[in-house]
Parts: C-alpha cells; sequence; structure tokens
C-alpha cells in the first residue's frame, strides 16, 4: 500500500471532521462513475474478472478460519436484520458481498459501508443518474466490459461483482489512495462529501470478535471499560489479484 503523501494525509485527517455530517445523508448517493477510455490490456482483464462464473463459495484453509467466518457472518446478520427482514436474502446479501469483495482484494466491512451509502441495501434502486442496483453501477460498464445486457445489474452477485471489480480499478488508478478512488467511484473525484460518508458506513460495518455477545457471557454494562483509545483509520485494501498490473507481471 502506498504510504500517501502530505496533501493526501491531509485530506484523510478531515474525514473524521466531516462524519457528523456524514451521518445526515439518509439518502443513497447517485453512482454518477464517468465513462473514460480504456486501454485494451484494463478492458481485457476487467472484463475477464466480470465474465469468472465460479460459484460463490469461499475456501478457507482451516476450521478456524471457516469459524471466524461463520461467526461474522451471524453478527453482519443481526446488525442487517432491520433493514432485510427475510433471513435467506439477508445471508445471500452477505455471503455474496464476502466473495466478491475478497475475490476483488477489499474489505467486506468497506463494500458493506458502499452499499448502504450507495443504494440503502435496495437491490432494485435506480438513481437520477440511471445507475443500477446495491452499488450503483452505471449501464456503460456492462457495455464497455461486460455483454451488454444491463438487466443484469438488477442480479446481486452480477451487481456486486461489478461494483467490487470497478472500485478495484479505481483503486489501481490511484495508485492505492481509497480517498481519490471513492471520489472516481462516484464522479466527484477530490471532494470529500462522498468520501466521508462512505467512511462514516464503513466503520458501522467493521467487525472483530470482541464486539460480538454470546449467550452466557458477562454483561457488557458490567465490565469495566478499556480506557478509550483514538481510532486508528483502516489501511486501504490490497492490491487487486485481477488487474493488469499483475496479469502483465504475475508473482
Amino acid at each position: 500500500m502506498r504510504i500517501p503523501d502530505l496533501p493526501t494525509r491531509n485530506r484523510w485527517s478531515a474525514w473524521a471532521g466531516g462524519l457528523l455530517c456524514a451521518t445526515l445523508i439518509a439518502n443513497a448517493h447517485a453512482g454518477a462513475q464517468k465513462e473514460e477510455a480504456l486501454a485494451d490490456s484494463v478492458r481485457g482483464a476487467l472484463a475477464a474478472a466480470i465474465a469468472d462464473n465460479r460459484p460463490v463459495r469461499p475456501a478457507f484453509a482451516s476450521g478456524s478460519e471457516r469459524l471466524g467466518y461463520l461467526k461474522w457472518l451471524g453478527e453482519m446478520s443481526r446488525r442487517l436484520e432491520a433493514r432485510i427482514p427475510e433471513p435467506q436474502v439477508r445471508v445471500e446479501l452477505i455471503e455474496t458481498v464476502y466473495y466478491e469483495s475478497k475475490r476483488a482484494g477489499l474489505e467486506p466491512s468497506l463494500v458493506l459501508g458502499l452499499v448502504q451509502v450507495e443504494s440503502n441495501f435496495r437491490k432494485y434502486a435506480i438513481s437520477s443518474a440511471d445507475a443500477r442496483g446495491l452499488m450503483q453501477v452505471m449501464p456503460f460498464w456492462v457495455r464497455s466490459i461486460g455483454d451488454g445486457d444491463t438487466r443484469k445489474l438488477f442480479h446481486l452477485q452480477s451487481n456486486l461483482r461489478y461494483g467490487c471489480t470497478i472500485l478495484r480499478h479505481y483503486l489501481d488508478r490511484e495508485n492505492g489512495d481509497l480517498f481519490l478512488a471513492l471520489g472516481r467511484y462516484n464522479g466527484s473525484r477530490g471532494r470529500p462529501e462522498y468520501p466521508n460518508a462512505v467512511r462514516a458506513a464503513w466503520t458501522r460495518w467493521q467487525y472483530s470478535e470482541a464486539t460480538v455477545t454470546i449467550a452466557g457471557d458477562p454483561d457488557p454494562a458490567a465490565v469495566t471499560p478499556a480506557p478509550v483509545r483514538r481510532a486508528v483509520p483502516p489501511e486501504s485494501p490490497a492490491r487487486n489479484p485481477f488487474s493488469p498490473q499483475r496479469l502483465a507481471n504475475p508473482s
């Protein structure tokens, strides 16, 4: 991950001041990615990432890793219950977010935050800019790197595949600068409002096992709280395994 230069540090430090403002943004942001010319190698790499039709089945290296995933899945389902009451629909969304975000080298909590800001978890949301679905993907992407069938933007996995691949592409273009990549995703590169909103939503979906209460655990209110420490912003995601750079120079 690239260490931000001073201007980038200043932009990110301004996020904290914008969190309160971001919480007031209740409606989904209209996605407005801008259509840009793509090099043939980039277009080919993105198209290959979109066309990969492997089933949504994460692989785990150990039983403990799988157990950690199941705990995360249960906690995310609990948090999302008020927004999506149907258990099957809710779990399918969370499982697909996990798979597609990990596949693109993104944090699932970031993608969940992006879904919240973009579509407020509405599968069939359409913005005033004609962006569609959960992560509000613009139809031109389907014509550019897909098969041209824009109806697929209302299919859960297809939409998240496009959204995660596009964000990963923007991160590569911005050399890992998440602030600029998020702005580019929204068509507002360099402005703080949209990154601030995603940042606020992202923190709501972050997870650690210490935050999960299990039946039989002590009452959290009865436990002496630990000293409050200054929050450290999460690191930007790792590089995209499907990026043109990786395909040209595999490591």
